[in-house]
C-alpha cells in the first residue's frame, strides 16, 4: 500500500508517487494511456483484467483498483480483459518468448 499523498484521487500514482518510487526503487513509472491499442496499455488490461477483488468496498464506493481501471480507460474487469484479449496479439506481433 503507498502512502495518500502518492495517491491520484481519481487512480493510479500523482506525479509525486512515480517519483517516488523512482528515487526509492529505480522505477520507470509512466502515467496512465487512456485510450488506443499502446502496448503498455494492454499489458495493464490483461494484469489488471485477472485480479482478484470486488470494484467496490463495503461503503459502496469504488475500490482503488476500480479507479486503476477507469484511469487506464476500463469500465470493469471484464472489459479490460476483453481488450486484453482482442489485442494482444496485435501489439505482440514480432515478439518472441
Amino acid at each position: 500500500m503507498v502512502a495518500k499523498k502518492y495517491q491520484n484521487p481519481s487512480g493510479g500514482l500523482n506525479k509525486a508517487g512515480r517519483e517516488y518510487f523512482k528515487r526509492t526503487e529505480g522505477s520507470n513509472l509512466k502515467s496512465p494511456i487512456k485510450s488506443g491499442t499502446n502496448p503498455r496499455r494492454v499489458s495493464f488490461a490483461a494484469r489488471f483484467g485477472g485480479m482478484s477483488g470486488s470494484m467496490k468496498n463495503e461503503k459502496g464506493e469504488p475500490t482503488r483498483l476500480a479507479l486503476a481501471l477507469r484511469a487506464w480507460g476500463f469500465g470493469s474487469k471484464e472489459a479490460a480483459r476483453n481488450f486484453a484479449n482482442k489485442n494482444k496479439r496485435k501489439t505482440m506481433v514480432g515478439w518472441v518468448q
